[in-house]
Parts: structure tokens; C-alpha cells; sequence
């Protein structure tokens, strides 16, 4: 633990995420084509749902990344009230505008998959509705770090701010649990026992789950690397002003 600490150092964190970022992004680049491939090209279509299943290629990875994105939003954000770590906020800043978009994704192509399943292609669902505030909640923060020039209030009400969207994260993911009614099915891939998803479907989606979280850490890396730049520079103009 006090080995990860030292990453908070901008300087050791610009050195570990120079080589992790490309590497990332290469494995991330390569999962995805595969998936998509084997998803969309090689898999038959489903009995019941026809070739609208094979929405779910990139439904399911950019739903579950628009959840885990809050997730890593919400624990850089502790840390950063709890610690001070300035990497720490500039990591969930980061993170917020890839969040925003893979919960885009998943509105959209759930929207899509919906219209022929559920003849609409909208529905107040628990599940649904959870998801649309979460996204709102994304614009919110976004739009809260631009409002407010000085970094560390900004980090301060962004990271309470995402204290309270992490209800709608938490209830976007378990909804269906809380809620029996409402059209969303439940999880299609899960460990309790029974067969809910053949491999045929399971393995192409495994792989497209795998490379959008790379992708995500790519995206948050050279995010973070660029804010941190970006901190430097305006430190730099604001001592050349007073010097000035």
C-alpha cells in the first residue's frame, strides 16, 4: 500500500502511466476489433431476438464501463478529500467526460435494441430512468469543474457532487434487483448457477468487456496526464505574473 501512494507524485505517476497508457491502448485496440468481429460477424442470430442480440457487443461493455467509471470517479474523489492527492482529482476529472460517453452509448444502443424487443424506444423503467440521471449526473460534474476556476474548490464540490450520484450508479446497476416490474431484463451474465448466455455470445463479449476497460484506462491516463500538464502550466503563468 505504501508503495501505491507513491504514484500520487505526479512525476512517478507521468513515468509509470508514459509506458502503461500505450500498452493499454494497443491491447485495448486489439480485444475490441476482435470482439466486435466475432461478435457481429461469426455469431448466429438469437432464436428469439433475432441479430438485435448482437447489440449487446457493445451495449453491455459500455454500460458496465459507464457504472465502473463513476466507481473509480467516487474512490478518487475520497481520496482526495480524505488524503489531498492532487493526481487523485485530476484523475476523476478525467474520468467524467469517458464516463458521460459510454453511458451515451448505452442509452443509445439499448434504445435501438428496444425498439423492436419492446416496440418503443423509450421506456421510464427503473433501470432506464436510473441510467438517463446518471448521465445527467456526468454533465453536471463536467459542467461543475468548468464553473470554477480555482482547482482545489473545484475538486471539493465535484467530489461531493459525486458522492450523490453514486446512489443513481448504485441503483442503475441493481435495479432490476430492487424493482421486479419494469422491462429491463435482468443481468445477462452473472455467477450464480444457470445457463444464461451461450458462449457463442459469452466469449466475443468477454473479450469487448476486456478492451473497453482497457480502453477506459487508456482514455483516463492520458486524460490525467494532460490535466496534470495543464496544472503545471497555469502554475507557471502564475508565477511568471507575479514575478511580472
Amino acid at each position: 500500500m505504501a508503495s501505491l501512494w507513491e504514484y500520487a507524485n505526479p512525476v512517478k505517476f507521468m513515468r509509470l502511466s508514459g509506458w502503461l497508457m500505450p500498452v493499454s491502448a494497443l491491447l485495448a485496440a486489439g480485444l475490441i476489433v476482435t470482439g466486435l468481429v466475432w461478435g457481429f460477424f461469426f455469431t448466429e442470430a438469437d432464436y428469439r431476438q433475432g441479430a438485435s442480440v448482437k447489440i449487446i457487443f457493445l451495449h453491455v461493455p459500455s454500460a458496465l464501463m459507464a457504472i465502473n467509471a463513476w466507481a473509480m470517479m467516487l474512490i478518487a474523489s475520497l481520496i482526495w478529500l480524505v488524503r489531498r492527492h492532487h493526481v487523485s482529482a485530476l484523475a476523476a476529472k478525467a474520468a467524467a467526460p469517458i464516463g458521460a460517453t459510454m453511458t451515451l452509448i448505452a442509452l443509445i444502443t439499448g434504445a435501438i435494441w428496444g425498439q423492436p424487443m419492446w416496440g418503443t424506444w423509450w421506456e421510464w423503467d427503473p433501470r432506464l430512468t436510473s441510467f438517463l440521471i446518471l448521465f445527467l449526473f456526468y454533465l453536471g460534474y463536467i459542467a461543475l469543474w468548468s464553473a470554477i476556476e480555482d482547482t482545489d474548490t473545484a475538486a471539493d464540490l465535484t467530489a461531493i457532487l459525486c458522492l450523490v450520484g453514486s446512489v443513481f450508479a448504485a441503483l442503475s446497476r441493481y435495479a432490476a434487483l430492487f424493482w421486479n416490474q419494469g422491462l429491463h431484463q435482468g443481468a445477462s451474465l452473472s455467477v450464480a448457477p444457470g445457463t444464461r448466455m451461450d458462449w457463442a455470445y459469452k466469449a466475443p463479449l468477454y473479450l469487448c468487456m476486456a478492451g473497453f476497460a482497457l480502453l477506459f484506462l487508456a482514455l483516463v491516463l492520458a486524460g490525467t496526464r494532460t490535466e496534470i500538464r495543464a496544472r503545471r502550466a497555469r502554475a507557471l503563468m502564475t508565477r511568471e505574473r507575479a514575478r511580472a
